[in-house]
């Protein structure tokens, strides 16, 4: 009866000392997404920590597919490549790059520059006889085709390429009508990976 008691007694203890679980440890994300188009991919890294918010819609709207068919709607050379507007699935092309999600995202403003292949959120105009609105498009987005330091502060950037500015060059080469949206729509499919 002892051994058992003591048995007992011994077991009981073992449940009773907790070893100390290693300290918690945050594991950093390092998401990507990946724009297909006819011309080939472009990879982006983004700056979660320099605008949180802007990462977070930009991947949610992928995971809901809402890119997905989704053209660059507006090309200029030398200067950027837009895209993210569900209108540019219209063939009214004079609602291209009026339209969004249904919902802004407050500006988040850093020190990171507009250089080429910065990735950074669009403001779209409240009307078209006013300036464009403070808060930042919900979905449209651009890539920056060359530097672009008259945009810094004052547009959120929020990731940048890291493969297929090839594919960018040839997109921004495109014909484009007056409006500078592309004659041949290039149209797009954007996957995350995280």
């Amino acid at each position: 009866m002892s051994e058992r008691v003591d048995d007992l007694h011994e077991r009981l203890v073992k449940c009773q000392t907790v070893s100390t679980p290693p300290p918690f440890q945050f594991q950093k994300k390092n998401p990507k997404a990946v724009i297909s188009t006819p011309l080939g991919d472009i990879e982006i890294r983004f700056f979660t920590d320099d605008a949180p918010r802007h990462v977070e819609s930009f991947l949610n709207l992928t995971r809901l597919k809402f890119f997905d068919g989704l053209s660059f709607h507006r090309v200029i050379p030398g200067f950027i490549i837009q895209a993210g507007d569900p209108l540019s699935k219209n063939p009214d092309r004079s609602l291209h790059g009026t339209g969004g999600p249904g919902f802004s995202l407050p500006p988040e403003t850093s020190d990171r520059p507009h250089r080429r292949g910065s990735v950074s959120m669009a403001k779209v105009p409240r009307d078209e006889d006013s300036t464009r609105d403070i808060s930042d498009s919900g979905s449209q987005f651009f890539i920056c085709v060359e530097d672009q330091g008259s945009l810094d502060r004052t547009y959120s950037v929020f990731g940048k390429v890291v493969k297929g500015m090839d594919v960018v060059d040839q997109i921004v080469a495109g014909p484009r009508d007056d409006r500078d949206n592309p004659l041949n729509p290039v149209r797009m499919t954007i996957r995350a990976e995280e």
